[in-house]
């Protein structure tokens, strides 16, 4: 893999005039170990969106690996998609504006359970998009957000039976669209959002059909603008805030 990398890096080096730097991989196989920085304005992984050179994917196959994302500084893009199932996923963001849109296993290639995700960001005006298992049981999914900074956006659709989502946020004006679903009778999902900061929005939706969803909010700080949205929807009339 190592090698395959280097060759990608010669390549990039000499086409690589639409951004700052643009990273391609098409990665097939079990046990990959990816490991990709990136230091500076307006670089791509892309990709899934790409642009403004049209590269594309970042698109990862294979039922086991691990994945180390690193982008240092401003406007940078993480996109593409990724079809695992147990597999690690390191993604550290620091910086202000930048992009993160990754989708995980949408056709149930590998069922998308099992795997281990963390996400951290240090910076403010970032949009980060996050869907797992969209057609498919995220079971046994770790995930774990630590955002620090303001007017950050996080979406996240999971069909998380039996999985964990748990968010920490400091900052202000953040905002947070999160849905989980999911069926099966057996597996309960489970997301915990603990935010510390002012102006909010939270809109938080669990509709698992057949099973239990757990739910555990603390927010400190806000004003009289910020808007916290729950529902819990078992097969139940549709609601909405």
């Amino acid at each position: 893999m190592k090698n395959k990398l280097i060759s990608m890096f010669a390549i990039l080096s000499i086409t690589g005039f639409a951004a700052d730097n643009e990273i391609y991989v098409d990665q097939s196989g079990t046990g990959a170990n990816i490991d990709l920085e990136q230091l500076g304005i307006s670089n791509i992984i892309g990709g899934l969106l790409s642009s403004p050179g049209s590269i594309t994917p970042l698109d990862l196959d294979g039922n086991t690996m691990t994945l180390d994302i690193n982008m240092i500084g401003a406007t940078n893009k993480f996109l593409g998609d990724i079809y695992a199932d147990n597999f690690t996923g390191f993604y550290e963001f620091t910086g202000g504006t930048n992009a993160f849109t990754i989708q995980v296993d949408p056709t149930n290639t590998y069922s998308s359970d099992g795997s281990n995700q963390n996400v951290q960001v240090t910076g403010s005006g970032n949009t980060f998009t996050l869907n797992q298992g969209t057609t498919a049981i995220a079971a046994s999914l770790d995930l774990d957000w630590i955002i620090q900074g303001s007017n950050n956006t996080v979406t996240s659709n999971i069909n998380i039976d039996g999985a964990t989502n748990y968010m920490d946020i400091d900052g202000s004006d953040n905002t947070v669209n999160y849905t989980g679903t999911g069926v099966n009778a057996s597996a309960g999902g489970y997301f915990y959002l603990d935010h510390t900061g002012g102006s909010r929005t939270f809109n938080i939706q669990q509709l698992s059909t057949q099973d239990n969803d757990w739910l555990k909010i603390i927010s400190v700080g806000g004003n009289a603008s910020s808007t916290v949205c729950v529902i819990q929807n078992d097969q139940g009339t549709s609601t909405s805030c």
